[in-house]
């Protein structure tokens, strides 16, 4: 059998996590990783578009009022799109969805995630296989492996 070409390495993602989201400001929030979700999303809180010089700006809020890292901050941008997503009951839903970059395993990379009312879930991220596919391998026995790896980068300095 004729080799593909060279198989890129893929690092192994437990079945929750913590990510830092840099240009967002958010920093350690808990992430779920999904299998079965094909998006990334974040919870919001609120989200609308208005019209700003003539541009459709979206505007929105990210997480809880009770959430610890909430501190009710209007986030906008131009770069968004709306997409037709299915929610975790089956049932499809027009969202608004970002590009932004997620920190994990001591790297950055692009993540586009769908602004969801997520509210009643433990997680305020989940990350879908959109985001996972080529990069990384999930164990389902495992969690917090960026975290950890993080922890001990940060007491060796």
């Amino acid at each position: 059998m004729k080799s593909q070409g060279i198989l890129k390495k893929k690092t192994i993602i437990g079945r929750k996590d913590k990510g830092d989201f840099p240009e967002l400001g958010l920093e350690d929030l808990a992430i779920k990783i999904d299998t079965g979700a094909y998006t990334s999303a974040i919870h919001c809180h609120k989200a609308e578009v208005k019209e700003v010089d003539g541009k459709e700006v979206l505007t929105f809020t990210l997480l809880d009022p009770s959430h610890e890292q909430y501190d009710n901050k209007e986030y906008s941008t131009e770069h968004f799109t709306e997409k037709q997503v299915k929610n975790s009951f089956g049932s499809s839903e027009k969202r608004y969805a970002i590009k932004t970059k997620i920190f994990l395993f001591d790297k950055l990379y692009p993540i586009e995630l769908s602004l969801s009312e997520r509210g009643e879930m433990r997680f305020p991220i989940l990350i879908g296989r959109k985001f996972l596919m080529g990069k990384f391998i999930v164990d389902s026995s495992k969690y917090n492996l960026s975290s950890k790896l993080k922890t001990i980068k940060n007491n060796l300095q």
